[in-house]
């Protein structure tokens, strides 16, 4: 009995984050072709639509939204339906959670080289953490509580999509080789992922 329960476990954790995927992928997918396919069928000749336009064109139009987002203009056109629901009741906490996990999730916040090794005092426990802040940057308010020689340190908690800000003296870190969505990637998977080691290969 325990061996098929133990086999059972073994079928769940290979099966499920398969199927899974794959139902996310299937609704997403479903849910752009039915959104956008009424919109396209009134632009185009009904006989030149054939399935998957519609997703074809989201995926265009998410390309030419984020190329043109590099010009201040268009950033700030882009920018403004997200500015308006943050300002309406109830939408903003919903929002800016969203917005809050993709942009941690992405490391879109955190600048290349800025992950280190964290040793806590009086001990060999190191932690992995994210460079956000360095004292002595003017006009801005994290910095301004810090010295010249402190640094805000991100730590990432495992399997929670959160974690606590340390400031800590800069002898207490060391850079490590690794990209900041691939230090959360790591550390919130509690290192069980299958990341690869910087220049192996399968």
């Amino acid at each position: 009995m325990r061996i098929i329960i133990k086999s059972l476990l073994a079928g769940l954790a290979i099966i499920l984050p398969l199927v899974i995927t794959i139902e996310l992928l299937r609704w997403l997918l479903h849910t752009v072709e039915t959104q956008l396919s009424p919109v396209l069928q009134l632009v185009l000749p009904e006989r030149w639509y054939l399935p998957g336009m519609a997703i074809l064109g989201f995926i265009l139009l998410c390309i030419v939204i984020g190329y043109s987002s590099r010009w201040p203009g268009f950033n700030w056109v882009w920018q403004l339906p997200g500015k308006i629901m943050m300002k309406l009741p109830g939408t903003k906490q919903i929002y800016g959670m969203l917005q809050d996990i993709i942009d941690l999730m992405s490391g879109k916040n955190f600048k290349d080289g800025s992950v280190v090794m964290v040793k806590l005092p009086s001990s060999e426990i190191e932690l992995i953490g994210i460079i956000t802040k360095q004292g002595g940057q003017a006009d801005d308010r994290m910095s301004s509580l810090m010295s010249d020689e402190q640094l805000a340190v991100f730590i990432p908690m495992a399997y929670n999509v959160g974690g606590y800000t340390i400031i800590i003296p800069r002898s207490c870190t060391r850079n490590i080789d690794m990209k900041p969505a691939e230090a959360l990637q790591l550390v919130l998977s509690g290192g069980l992922g299958s990341n690869k080691a910087p220049g192996k290969s399968w």
